[in-house]
């Protein structure tokens, strides 16, 4: 089974503030898109298992316009504050690389 690193043109985390984190993944062409939103792998209940977060926390959005998930989580810890490693939440997108998808 390929995984989300295998297929989609980006994978990437940001911050949305000082206390939340916004995870992107983008693919090339609407056919993958339709592929991967068809086996209901990528949604929030994922997103919660992955980052220890209650599923209820997830903001999650399809976007088909950018043939893009969307989804922003709460930080574990502020962005900045003592125990930080990435400021700049650019490196969480790392746990969902390795999610294989049944295509």
């Amino acid at each position: 089974m390929p995984r989300i690193k295998d297929i989609a043109k980006a994978c990437k985390s940001k911050n949305a503030g000082p206390f939340e984190l916004t995870l992107d993944i983008m693919f090339n062409d609407l056919d993958t898109f339709e592929k991967v939103r068809a086996t209901g792998v990528i949604c929030p209940a994922l997103v919660a298992r992955l980052y220890g977060v209650k599923e209820s926390e997830v903001l999650f959005t399809e976007y088909p316009p950018a043939l893009a998930f969307k989804a922003t989580i709460p930080r574990r810890i502020p962005s900045g504050a003592v125990g930080d490693t990435d400021v700049y939440g650019a490196q969480q997108h790392a746990l969902l690389l390795d999610v294989e998808l049944p295509i």
